[in-house]
């Protein structure tokens, strides 16, 4: 399949690579155009805009925030208006349910389809094909869109047509992932005032009730302190919280743990943390209780 794709940031690289891999053409664009000569090093070809990334039949964006993609889809990227009433907008970024929602408005009055499939996964997940996507869209959209899916996903959720509900599903699962990040960390600095290893409290914990891989991977990287390199920063999480709490407040949510995360990233930031991974915010838990 002819595909376009734009941004290669730590995920997109990663995904852009396996479509490659998977024997999909494909055009890529970044606004830092070394990364996308990396890729063409593999097969890719290097497009010098984005809207040069819409000649073939689907086009995906992996982009940072919403302020991102509006620039490329709408503004001056221009991409949406190069696209032809046969082609497929995949959106995988993590964006508002606000702007999904204009732009399958857009996308309906320019006669294109648009799928939302953001993906939950660490970079290198991104690179072992390992990603889990939650898709929703059109169906025979998000069917023609399958084997691009299987080429850089292990597993995809299929929600139904209402593009934006992937969206809420997305902030939903971000939402569980900070609340347990926040958890560990004060789970931690309690067993460390008490003069514990927590690497040894995360092996017994992991090994009886704590058991998905997502407890083993972020609680090692607490425990051994690996903040750095960051397989999603701190600052883009605490942009997540601000999209969850927006969610929240435009269909009466209350949601008060989100309010407290919100908090603690920006005091997370405020601090210099805000380029280390988001697991990060367990050090703030830490200093509280005297431990740095």
């Amino acid at each position: 399949m002819k595909v376009g794709f734009v941004g290669l940031g730590v995920m997109g690289r990663g995904m852009a690579r396996n479509l490659l891999k998977a024997g999909h053409e494909v055009t890529v664009y970044n606004r830092t155009r070394a990364r996308a000569e990396d890729l063409a090093r593999e097969g890719a070809r290097v497009a010098s805009s984005p809207a040069e990334t819409a000649a073939g039949e689907v086009v995906i964006t992996m982009l940072a925030d919403d302020h991102a993609l509006e620039e490329v889809l709408l503004g001056r990227g221009d991409l949406l208006a190069k696209l032809r009433p046969e082609q497929i907008h995949v959106s995988m970024s993590t964006i508002s349910v606000e702007l999904s929602r204009n732009l399958v408005e857009a996308h309906g009055r320019h006669g294109t389809a648009y799928v939302s499939a953001p993906v939950f996964g660490r970079p290198e997940a991104a690179e072992a094909a390992k990603l889990f996507i939650v898709a929703a869209g059109p169906k025979p959209a998000v069917a023609k869109c399958e084997p691009l899916f299987s080429a850089m996903g292990q597993r995809t959720f299929v929600l139904g047509e209402d593009a934006p509900a992937a969206n809420v599903f997305k902030l939903s699962g971000n939402f569980l992932i900070m609340s347990t990040l926040e958890s560990i960390g004060e789970a931690f600095a309690l067993v460390r005032k008490y003069g514990m290893d927590p690497q040894q409290c995360l092996d017994i914990l992991t090994n009886s009730f704590f058991t998905a891989p997502f407890q083993k991977n972020y609680g090692s990287i607490i425990a051994q302190e690996k903040y750095e390199p960051a397989g999603f920063s701190l600052r883009l999480a605490a942009k997540d919280v601000r999209l969850i709490l927006a969610a929240a407040d435009a269909a009466n949510v209350p949601m008060p743990v989100a309010g407290v995360l919100h908090d603690r990233f920006l005091t997370g930031i405020s601090r210099g943390l805000g380029e280390k991974d988001w697991s990060a915010i367990a050090v703030l838990a830490a200093e509280s209780a005297g431990l740095k």
